[in-house]
């Protein structure tokens, strides 16, 4: 995990984040479950009042990687479009600039927390937003129908979750 910039400091950072909800989807390699999780919270905010800050990277991930075929066609038949969406590692900025980072995995969450102990209280399992504690198991190099059931268990975890997705959204807004 590389502790790069993304071309802010951490001051700029938690400025990003000041009144605004901000929401960072973790995968490993960041080109199936965040960019899906992404694309689902996106388009459900998309008509809500106030400020979102949406985004997606990858614990272990190869910079520059368009997002899996599978999670674009499933995608596309929401009318959620992730052309632009290329693949990112995750740095220490992209935490401290997200007030809930969401993760699939407990690997995950474990390697987060140890690179980043001063925002272990920000960092969460997805299925923790329905008060359990499973994994979205990666759908890399499956069929389109596994990609469907893992696309219907995150969008069901954000429509059931939703209210603690904003309550933990929106924990930072106040500093």
């Amino acid at each position: 995990m590389a502790s790069g910039t993304v071309g802010k400091t951490r001051s700029q950072a938690q400025e990003v984040k000041k009144g605004m909800r901000s929401v960072l989807f973790v995968c490993s390699a960041n080109i199936c479950r965040s960019p899906m999780a992404m694309g689902l919270l996106r388009a459900k905010v998309m008509e809500e009042e106030g400020a979102w800050q949406i985004e997606s990277a990858g614990v272990w991930a190869i910079p520059g990687n368009p997002a899996a075929i599978n999670t674009q066609l499933l995608l596309q038949k929401r009318g959620i479009h992730l052309r632009d969406h290329i693949s990112r590692q995750i740095t220490e900025d992209m935490v401290g600039a997200s007030n809930l980072v969401l993760v699939m995995e407990g690997n995950h969450k474990e390697a987060l927390r140890v690179a980043f102990p001063e925002y272990a209280s920000r960092i969460y399992l997805l299925s923790e937003m329905v008060g359990a504690q499973y994994d979205i198991e990666d759908p890399i190099g499956h069929s389109i129908e596994f990609y469907k059931i893992m696309e219907n268990e995150i969008q069901r975890i954000l429509i059931e979750g939703y209210d603690k997705i904003i309550q933990l959204a929106e924990a930072g807004t106040e500093n």
